[in-house]
C-alpha cells in the first residue's frame, strides 16, 4: 500500500474535528533504540501514526558532523528507524521530520556568527540531505539569528526566509520527482514574532499569498504558542486554553493544522485539553529521554543490593559515567532558569544533589557515548545473571509517560479513523 503523504494525514484528522472526534498526534524526539522500539510496539498496539522530530543538532549531514543522538546522519536516522518498525513488525503510519531546520540551527553555526547568505546555503544543504533521505515533513523556522539578540525578529524577515526555504525545497523534490512532502513553519519561540493571534493570521494569510503566486504548497503544520514551556524536567508554562482554540480554528480554516512544541511533562487534565482544542499535534522529546535516564538509575539501584547481598562481584559504573558525561556536555543548559543557566562544570561535579538533577535532565544527551554504551551492556549483563531483563524494563519504562499521551490525546485506532475520514 502506498503510504498516505503527512499532509493528507493531517487533512483527515481536520474532517475528524469537524465530526467532533479531535485527536492530537505526536511527535517524539527520538533520543535512543530504546525508545523507538517502545514508541513502535505502543503505535502497534494502538494503531496510530508516529512523528519522529529531529532537530539539526540531534541528527544531520556528516558534512555538518552529524548529530549527538546516535550519531546520526539524515540516511542512518532513516535506515535505523525503518530497522526498528520492521524488528517490531510494525507496518503502519510513521513520519520522519525536521524539527527546528533553518539557518543557524546548529549550535556551533550559531556560535560562528555565520553571515546570512552562507548559512541559508548551509541550510538548505541540509535540507536537501533531508529530502534525499525520504523525510516527510520539514520545519522551516528562519528564527535563530545571532545579529539580532533580545530582539523580535522582523515578521517580514522570517516570511522571506520561509518563502525562500519552502520554494528551494519544492524546487529540489521535485526535481529529484519524489513524493509529496509536509512542511512546518513558524516557532514556539517568542523571537519568531508570532505570539500573538493577529500576527498569527498575518503569517498563515501572507504565505497563501506568496506560496500561491509561486504554485508551492501551503504548510501543512503551522506552530503556534499554547502557554507551554518546559525548564528542568517540568512544565512550567501555563495552559492556555483560549488561545490554543483561537489558533487551531484559525488554522483550520487555511486547510493547515496547528501544532504545539514543548509538550513534555504535561498532566492528564492539560492532555485532555488539547482534544476540544483541537491542537493538531504536539511534541514532546525531553521527557522521553529523561524516562530513559531514570530507568537505567532503578536498575544501577537494584545492582547495588545485589552488590551489597554478594550476588555482584563486578559491578557496572554506569551512573557515574553517565552523570560526568552528562553533566560535560553542557547541553542542560537550556533547559535551567536563572544563573542556573552559567553553571560552571566543576562546581556542579562538586555538588551531588545538583549534578543528579542536572544528570535527570541530560542523561539522554550521552547514550551513544562508547564507554556508556560499554556500562550499559555490562550493567544488563549483572541483571540477567539475577534474572532481570533490564533492556525490557527500560523499554517498558519508556511507554508508561507515552501511553498517557496516547489515552489522553485520543489516538486509540486514530490511523484507521483518518483512513474512513478521507474516503468519505
Amino acid at each position: 500500500m502506498e503510504k498516505l503523504p503527512i499532509k493528507k494525514c493531517v487533512e483527515g484528522m481536520l474532517k475528524l474535528q469537524e465530526s467532533g472526534t479531535s485527536s492530537t498526534i505526536l511527535g517524539i524526539g527520538p533520543m535512543s533504540p530504546n525508545l523507538l522500539q517502545a514508541s513502535f510496539e505502543l503505535a502497534r498496539e494502538h494503531d496510530f501514526p508516529l512523528m519522529f522530530i529531529a532537530s539539526r543538532n540531534q541528527v544531520d549531514s556528516d558534512e555538518f558532523g552529524a548529530g549527538y543522538v546516535n550519531g546520526w546522519d539524515q540516511v542512518r536516522f532513516a535506515a535505523d528507524i525503518k530497522k526498528a518498525a520492521d524488528e517490531v513488525g510494525f507496518d503502519g503510519l510513521y513520519y520522519l521530520c525536521r524539527d527546528h531546520g533553518g539557518p543557524w540551527q546548529r549550535d556551533e553555526e550559531r556560535n560562528a556568527h555565520l553571515p546570512e547568505d552562507e548559512a541559508m546555503e548551509k541550510a538548505k544543504a541540509s535540507y536537501l540531505a533531508d529530502i534525499k533521505a525520504g523525510f516527510d515533513l520539514l520545519m522551516i523556522d528562519p528564527t535563530k539569528d545571532p545579529f539580532v539578540i533580545g530582539k523580535v525578529i522582523p515578521l517580514d524577515v522570517v516570511e522571506r526566509r520561509t518563502v525562500e526555504l519552502i520554494e528551494y525545497c519544492e524546487q529540489q523534490r521535485r526535481a529529484l520527482g519524489l513524493p509529496e512532502i509536509g512542511y512546518e513553519v513558524g516557532t514556539e519561540e517568542t523571537n519568531g514574532g508570532l505570539t500573538s493571534a493577529d500576527k498569527y493570521e498575518e503569517f498563515i494569510k501572507y504565505l497563501q499569498v506568496e506560496l500561491g503566486r509561486r504554485n508551492l504548497p501551503m504548510p501543512t503544520f503551522i506552530v503556534g504558542q499554547t502557554g507551554t514551556l518546559t525548564r528542568y524536567t517540568e512544565q512550567v508554562g501555563h495552559y492556555d486554553f483560549k488561545n490554543a482554540i483561537e489558533l487551531s480554528h484559525m488554522a483550520a480554516r487555511y486547510g493547515v493544522g496547528l501544532k504545539e512544541h514543548n509538550a513534555d511533562y504535561m498532566d492528564d487534565v492539560t492532555l485532555l485539553e488539547h482534544i476540544p482544542a483541537r491542537v493538531t499535534a504536539s511534541n514532546v522529546a525531553p521527557q522521553y529521554g529523561t524516562e530513559e535516564t531514570r530507568a537505567y538509575l532503578k536498575l544501577c539501584a537494584v545492582q547495588d543490593i545485589l552488590v551489597k547481598e554478594g550476588l555482584c562481584k563486578d559491578p557496572s559504573n554506569l551512573k557515574e559515567v553517565l552523570l560526568v558525561k552528562a553533566i560535560k556536555t553542557e547541553r542542560w543548559r537550556k533547559w535551567m532558569v536563572g544563573e542556573q543557566t552559567k553553571l560552571q562544570v566543576a562546581d556542579i561535579l562538586a555538588d551531588e544533589e545538583l549534578s543528579l538533577k542536572i544528570l535527570d535532565i541530560s542523561g539522554h544527551y550521552v547514550f551513544n557515548d562508547n564507554e556508556v554504551k560499554t556500562e550499559m551492556d555490562k550493567l544488563y549483563t549483572n541483571l540477567t545473571a539475577a534474572g532481570i531483563d533490564g533492556k525490557r524494563f527500560v523499554i517498558e519504562h519508556i511507554k508508561r509517560p507515552i501511553r498517557q499521551y496516547v489515552e489522553c490525546l485520543n489516538l486509540d485506532h486514530l490511523t484507521s479513523r483518518v483512513c474512513a475520514a478521507l474516503e468519505d
